[in-house]
């Protein structure tokens, strides 16, 4: 059903793979494709997903269909004809439809990053250093537990607080703090009493503060690995990078209600002034990648199947309309740098 044409190596550690698909899997996902069109199609007199096919031609035109049709065709093909190339690829691979037109193969490109080449710094050593000088012990003052617990009674007060009927509240005001009692504490969770509110405040911020020690050391390692490794960066994978940080910009700044365009006018840059500025941050999380992938594979690091397994099911009921391919390299990714850095944080 597909014939693979012929592999180009690139520059920066980047290969493409020229193939085609015959146009009979394509045919037999046309019916998918035009519902997976109609979903997303919003049309005056028709409800979402009920749009008659031949107005959908008429719209959009018949060689969207198709494209569409060849790439869910695509989709479980790609994995297999990487496979048979055999090469030792990192990231997502990025496909583009090259020619298609009815009644013949479509032509298509599988554009891959290789394993670029590492000079891996002594992880090891670098580790046990860092490790030697990381905090292994962490009190909990009075004046952490105090705080904490105003802050909490705060929170509560500006949760649960009302106003007397037509009461302003106004911003600078100070609002009643509540007194620390069994009431107070039923609504807050399960506590005996004031004492084991008090316990679990503070193995909370004991655990806060390992948690901040391990963070600021694993970024501590990574760094110095990063620093003392020789690393042919490949483009694409700060493209990558890129592309994930300008996602993530889009998303904050629509969940505060605002526009991208009118959040840049006001910053008074574009995106690709943006992208400028990310460009360094996008480049060490690259590197950072990179470095993980190598010791993963020295170490003969693998993740749990089980676990992968457990977790890719549980996104993908999370989302439904998630690529069941990129969730499992998702998911395997993660749990493989956790892996890692779990394994660094033991060098002694």
């Amino acid at each position: 059903m597909h014939k693979i044409i012929k592999t180009n190596k690139l520059k920066n550690s980047e290969v493409e793979i020229e193939a085609e698909l015959a146009f009979e899997a394509v045919k037999k996902q046309r019916n998918k494709a035009i519902a997976r069109i109609q979903q997303g199609l919003n049309l005056p007199g028709f409800r979402p997903g009920h749009v008659p096919e031949s107005v959908l031609v008429s719209k959009i035109g018949d060689l969207a269909i198709w494209e569409e049709a060849a790439e869910i065709a695509m989709q479980d093909l790609i994995p297999e004809i990487i496979k048979e190339s055999k090469l030792d690829y990192i990231g997502h691979p990025q496909v583009s439809i090259t020619k298609i037109a009815a009644e013949n193969p479509v032509e298509f490109k599988i554009r891959l990053v290789l394993m670029p080449e590492i000079k891996l710094a002594d992880y090891k050593k670098i580790a046990k250093g860092i490790n030697e000088k990381k905090e292994t012990k962490f009190e909990v003052t009075e004046k952490d537990l105090e705080d904490s617990i105003l802050k909490i009674r705060e929170t509560y007060a500006q949760h649960y607080h009302t106003h007397a009927e037509g009461e302003e509240h106004k911003d600078d005001e100070k609002l009643p703090l509540p007194e620390i009692n069994e009431e107070f504490l039923k609504k807050l969770g399960d506590f005996k009493d004031e004492a084991d509110f008090k316990a679990k405040v503070t193995e909370s911020i004991k655990a806060e503060k390992e948690h901040r020690e391990r963070e600021k050391t694993r970024l501590m390692i990574a760094d110095k690995i990063i620093t003392e490794s020789e690393i042919d960066l490949p483009e694409l994978l700060v493209t990558a990078e890129l592309n994930k940080m300008e996602a993530q910009f889009q998303d904050d700044i629509a969940r505060y209600g605002l526009k991208v365009e009118d959040y840049l006018k006001h910053l008074k840059k574009t995106m690709d002034d943006m992208r400028k500025e990310w460009t360094p941050d996008a480049e060490k999380r690259a590197k950072l990648q990179l470095v993980l992938n190598k010791i993963s594979l020295e170490a003969n690091i693998i993740p749990d199947a089980e676990m992968v397994k457990k977790e890719v099911e549980h996104l993908t009921n999370l989302y439904k309309d998630a690529d069941a391919t990129r969730v499992q390299e998702y998911v395997i990714m993660m749990a493989t740098n956790e892996a890692v850095f779990k394994m660094l944080e033991e060098v002694k």
